[in-house]
């Protein structure tokens, strides 16, 4: 459903705007998408679009978390990624979705009507550039979990998505040890997304929190109280590459 409440939100003041597909629009330009854009919300475990749905909207992420995934034919499915705030949803020049999108947690989207905002990519320099910057560093994410899937231990993988969890969270200015995080998936999905097994993921997660490099107030609020350790238990080395 289409809301109100953040229509009134200029996009100068939007808490995205920085590092969404109009990081570097200058005033005119974000005059033009205030023009374009609309807000809709979805509650955790709605379906936000399915694989094959008819693409009308591209969309940035504003706040909450959701999962790429896809079906098979049999009815296995696998999440291959995770949508966090300032990341976008849906292609260009596309008619469909190629994967299904489904809120974790309440999501709010802010979104373009496709049509107007491929032509506002062929009007607006700044805005095709900030696509491009985007799929690029998608590239590079997707190459990395290729690494993570296929050569990294269970704690290897833990680690990581923990590590990557904390960058995305993490909030300019302050120490990430004394920050309050959240875990959004559960356990159960956070198996699927690594290849790993539940019983894995509570075992990893319980030995990173007796060996003091994570402290949980409840099931999903945790702080990192070692982020060196933290580090040290992805297998990367400081510039990023694995530790051999």
């Amino acid at each position: 459903m289409t809301i109100d409440l953040l229509s009134r939100t200029k996009c100068s003041e939007c808490p995205i705007r920085h590092r969404a597909v109009c990081a570097h629009c200058s005033g005119d330009e974000l005059d033009v998408l205030e023009q374009l854009k609309s807000y809709k919300t979805f509650k955790a475990g709605d379906p936000i679009l399915w694989r094959g749905d008819t693409l009308t909207f591209v969309a940035s992420l504003v706040q909450g978390v959701a999962t790429l995934g896809k079906t098979m034919e049999d009815g296995r499915t696998q999440m291959v990624g995770l949508l966090l705030p300032s990341d976008f949803i849906g292609r260009p020049g596309r008619s469909q979705i190629d994967f299904d999108v489904v809120a974790v947690t309440d999501v709010t989207l802010c979104c373009f009507q496709r049509k107007p905002f491929e032509a506002l990519i062929a009007s607006t320099p700044h805005v095709a550039q900030r696509l491009v910057e985007m799929a690029l560093d998608e590239l590079d994410v997707a190459r990395e979990w290729m690494l993570l899937l296929g050569r990294k231990t269970a704690r290897e993988k833990i680690a990581t998505f923990i590590h990557m969890l904390v960058q995305r969270q993490h909030l300019g200015g302050a120490e990430i040890a004394q920050q309050a995080l959240v875990l959004p998936l559960t356990q159960e999905q956070i198996a699927n997304y690594l290849g790993l097994t539940l019983e894995t993921v509570s075992r990893q997660l319980g030995a990173m929190k007796k060996e003091g490099i994570l402290q949980f107030s409840d099931r999903r609020r945790f702080e990192v109280v070692d982020f060196p350790a933290l580090h040290l238990a992805t297998g990367d080395d400081s510039d990023g590459g694995m530790l051999v």
